[in-house]
């Protein structure tokens, strides 16, 4: 009997990722298994490479290995061609036009699937795909409010939004509840479990109380290289996670 083909098309598989930059090895094969339905959270100690597996999946830093998502290879094409691809980001400071409205944000983020010639002509209402989008991050009642005057964690929530416009099927997210008060860490957890039903979500994060609330998956990395992946009862067990990564943090989690 033969064996039917692996599928791409719901999942991000990394295999032997390596991150050089110089002498400097910042990735070195890491393997990755990142399924649609589960928030996945990579943590680890300063300097373990999270950011830079974002960066390498995302067109930002050069990586070699394979990454692929839908049938295709991430490695080695431009962020443009990655997010037409359906793979986007977020940083730990949120990239938003302060100046323009949530509405304006949230349409700009859109342009790209919107056919050339209706780009120069007025539309009446708002789009579906925004409106939907800014219910789903909770800020329909701020559309026409100006980015710049809302909250550290109202904009992490808006520029999340501006990849569901884009209809990211991956979406990685680089610390998004760093600076946020209780409140919006909590609603910011149960937005990513809200729109990761039908996503692949990984979010770096060094909150290990947040880690232990919201993940489906935890992976540590650890100078660059995975030292664990399992639930957080696994990796909270690990002795080799606590040896190196957990330490302190360990009584933060142990009432998971």
């Amino acid at each position: 009997m033969t064996a039917e083909p692996m599928r791409t098309d719901d999942y991000l598989e990394v295999r032997d990722l390596r991150v050089s930059f110089g002498d400097f090895v910042a990735v070195d094969g890491v393997v990755l298994t990142l399924l649609q339905g589960q928030v996945h959270f990579l943590v680890g100690p300063n300097g373990a490479g999270k950011t830079t597996v974002i960066d390498a999946l995302t067109g930002l830093a050069r990586g070699q290995g394979v990454a692929t998502f839908d049938g295709e290879d991430l490695l080695g094409r431009s962020s443009h061609a990655i997010a037409r691809l359906g793979v986007g980001r977020t940083f730990q400071t949120a990239t938003v036009f302060n100046d323009l409205t949530v509405l304006q944000n949230l349409d700009i983020a859109g342009l790209r699937h919107r056919r050339r010639r209706s780009l120069w002509r007025a539309r009446n209402g708002i789009p579906d795909a925004v409106a939907e989008a800014a219910e789903a991050v909770g800020l329909s009642h701020l559309l026409d409010r100006p980015a710049g005057v809302l909250s550290h964690g109202q904009k992490q929530w808006l520029e999340i939004g501006m990849l569901l416009v884009q209809d990211a099927r991956v979406l990685l997210l680089d610390e998004p509840v760093a600076g946020m008060s209780a409140q919006e860490r909590d609603a910011t957890g149960e937005l990513l479990h809200r729109i990761g039903r039908e996503r692949t979500i990984v979010v770096v994060e060094h909150d290990m109380e947040f880690v232990r609330r919201y993940a489906d998956v935890v992976t540590v990395l650890h100078a660059g290289r995975v030292l664990a992946s399992g639930s957080m009862e696994q990796i909270r067990a690990n002795p080799e996670v606590q040896r190196v990564y957990l330490g302190d943090h360990a009584e933060g989690v142990s009432n998971a």
